[in-house]
């Protein structure tokens, strides 16, 4: 999971990135509104966490600035500002979530992981995930696309259920490689390309919106266009 982090103190900021890579995340930081908003709109993040009181742009206007061009991923705000009016104002501007200083790293984490699992677009119900009009059982193997069934093979519904649960995220073929082939990936091979392909006319092809793209030398990644 790849976290923003946004916050003035510098100590902050090495404490929290240093908790968050140890627990496994790949953390970006900065010190200042205008960057962070800079960094929001340039990578893809699973959340973002800001602080309130910052240089450059604070917590409020880059929530509601990064909400007005669009920008959905969910922002968690940490802050010293604990009354109920602040944390109106924090939730009015756009922020899914709210953490008040001094807190335990226990919490951030868990309020982190609870923001990407409700951020990623994909619904688990009764072991089925979904996303737009693509579905897929599980239990019974079945994938559907607007109603109509999609015959995949093993390998293809491998790939399907890896994009489907990371929808959003850019997979690098070694990614893919490891989970859907459990070998390291081979530079020398296209098979990855291959199966893409395959996919892409199973489940693209005669549907006007198109579901699996290409991110030119990064990999693949299920999202709407």
């Amino acid at each position: 999971m790849k976290l923003l982090l946004i916050e003035d103190e510098a100590k902050t900021v090495q404490s929290l990135s240093k908790g968050l890579k140890e627990s496994g995340f790949e953390v970006d930081y900065c010190y200042d509104g205008l960057i962070g908003k800079h960094l929001a709109k340039k990578n893809t993040y699973d959340v973002i966490v800001t602080d309130i009181i910052m240089p450059g742009l604070n917590g409020i206007e880059l929530c509601k600035e990064l909400r007005k061009e669009g920008l959905t991923t969910p922002i968690l705000m940490l802050t010293a500002l604990g009354d109920l009016q602040d944390k109106v104002v924090g939730f009015d501007a756009g922020a899914d979530d709210y953490l008040v200083k001094p807190f335990e790293f226990v919490e951030l984490l868990a309020r982190i992981r609870a923001l990407s699992r409700r951020s990623t677009g994909v619904s688990i119900h009764k072991n089925t995930l979904t996303f737009m009009d693509l579905e897929m059982n599980l239990d019974s193997k079945v994938v559907l696309r607007s109603g109509v069934k999609i015959p995949l093979t093993a390998k293809e519904f491998e790939l399907l259920e890896m994009l489907l649960r990371n929808q959003g995220k850019v997979l690098s073929k070694v990614e893919i490689a490891e989970k859907v082939w459990d070998v390291s990936f081979d530079t020398g091979t296209n098979v990855i390309e291959v199966y893409i392909n395959l996919l892409r006319k199973k489940v693209d092809k005669d549907f006007p919106q198109k579901l699996i793209h290409n991110v030119y030398g990064m990999g693949y990644v299920l999202k709407s266009e």
